[in-house]
């Protein structure tokens, strides 16, 4: 029972969102300053898990693939859908559950706790199209490109790990790149992203937005909001590739 109260409450927290909004400048202020910290907040960790998948994808496969009627060229293939399908869009966006979501529970857990929420319904703003609002919409703006960033770097960290370990060179792995490239792959990769984004966003809000108690239920509901967001994540990622692949 208390499932089904905690996705009640959860909707009608979005519904609440969708208002007209009192100041339009007063939101596209905390849109951008959102942006600023889910986007670049989080450029650093994505460029480093990103760079060593690749690495690492490459590194692996060259391993696995031994037979040598397999041109090396296939391995550039490989690492490339990889990175594309499952490795930038699935567990960056779990490492941004775990650095974006956290930072949302607890900065809506701490207004509330201290009665900033209240204070601000009080003046007759609508507190969930204020504070929650602009940051599902920054989410789903900035998420999506941390993801292409991704992709991008998680196929440059295999092209240059495959050619410093000597295992296919430069002009190999590009060949490979090139061949039997499935544009609808980017597609899913972006369909997954954008899904990933707003639970990313909307769940730790929820809990960040409801939470009841001091300093320590803080911490609790934002613990709950990662482990939540996270198997949301992994079950979505399964709908999604029975759905569209």
């Amino acid at each position: 029972m208390k499932l089904f109260t905690e996705i009640g409450r959860y909707l009608l927290m979005i519904k609440g969102m969708f208002s007209r909004p009192e100041n339009m400048k007063m939101y596209w202020k905390e849109f951008m300053h959102q942006c600023s910290e889910i986007g670049f907040g989080s450029l650093g960790i994505v460029a480093i898990i990103s760079v060593f998948i690749g690495a690492v994808s490459t590194i692996q496969t060259a391993y696995q693939l031994v037979t040598p009627l397999i041109p090396l060229s296939t391995i550039a293939q490989i690492v490339r859908d990889t990175v594309i399908l499952e490795f930038a869009p699935t567990l960056v966006c779990i490492v941004l559950a775990g650095v974006v979501g956290s930072k949302i529970a607890s900065e809506l857990g701490n207004m509330r706790v201290s009665e900033q929420i209240d204070a601000l319904e009080i003046m007759g703003i609508n507190t969930k199209a204020y504070l929650v609002m602009p940051k599902i919409v920054a989410s789903l703006v900035m998420i999506p490109l941390l993801v292409i960033f991704s992709m991008v770097l998680g196929i440059l960290g295999g092209r240059m790990a495959g050619s410093a370990a000597g295992i296919l060179s430069v002009t190999t792995f590009d060949k490979g790149l090139l061949q039997e490239f499935v544009p609808y792959n980017v597609f899913f990769a972006l369909a997954k992203a954008y899904t990933f984004s707003f639970i990313i966003s909307s769940v730790p809000a929820y809990y960040g937005y409801y939470v009841k108690g001091g300093a320590l239920e803080i911490g609790q509901s934002s613990t709950k909001a990662v482990v939540t967001s996270c198997i949301l994540l992994l079950f979505a990622d399964y709908v999604l590739s029975a759905l569209l692949l």
